[in-house]
């Protein structure tokens, strides 16, 4: 009987580990698929957030026919607010050749009417999405504001990074997000795909 209750505690033992083992490994699985979505060189996955009047729009349908840029920006953050303007010549300059310029505010402090408002006054006519809860920030490990992710025209994510080098705009050397699109459009490949963000940091919830 001794014998039987142990052979019986080593089976449980052993059904609890494997069920242990499989839910790792289901988790493993989720994060490394959430982390294949955003890598440099991978399709990006559709998603769906609302705009600053509260309408849904997906990824799919704000990509551009020949790119789509993906910048996470604030509406209190000194450093984001500093890229207005350059955010917004972005937007005038690439629409044109095909290129979609789409912000996202996923701070959990800026709610979204202050985002509709900001966008009105500092004259920002691109679509700006609310990523409420963070989604999809934590999906693209985002950290700071503004930081950017160019999709080429596949979807396929070519470039993460800064803007450019300057905070203020009077020492601009390197258009780092600018050369990455102008590769895109050029058909070749993206010659420098990661430069370091900066900014303020999310605020998350």
């Amino acid at each position: 009987m001794k014998k039987l209750s142990t052979v019986a505690l080593l089976l449980a033992l052993s059904f609890l580990v494997a069920a242990a083992a499989v839910r790792m490994s289901k988790a493993g699985s989720t994060r490394d698929e959430k982390t294949a979505a955003v890598a440099l060189g991978a399709v990006v996955p559709d998603f769906t957030l609302p705009d600053a009047d509260g309408h849904d729009h997906t990824l799919a349908s704000l990509r551009g026919k020949n790119g789509t840029v993906l910048i996470f920006m604030a509406t209190r953050c000194p450093v984001s607010n500093g890229y207005n303007a350059r955010m917004e010549k972005l937007a005038q300059d690439y629409a044109p050749r095909g290129v979609n310029i789409v912000g996202i505010n996923a701070n959990s402090t800026e709610p979204i009417e202050e985002v509709k408002r900001h966008a009105a006054e500092k004259g920002l006519t691109f679509t700006i999405l609310k990523d409420k809860g963070n989604q999809i920030a934590d999906r693209f490990d985002a950290q700071v504001t503004p930081e950017t992710y160019l999709l080429d025209a596949s979807g396929k994510l070519v470039y993460h990074g800064r803007i450019d080098n300057s905070r203020t705009g009077d020492a601009i050397t390197s258009n780092d997000l600018r050369d990455a699109i102008e590769s895109v459009l050029a058909g070749k490949p993206v010659q420098k795909s990661e430069a370091k963000a900066f900014g303020c940091s999310i605020k998350r919830g």
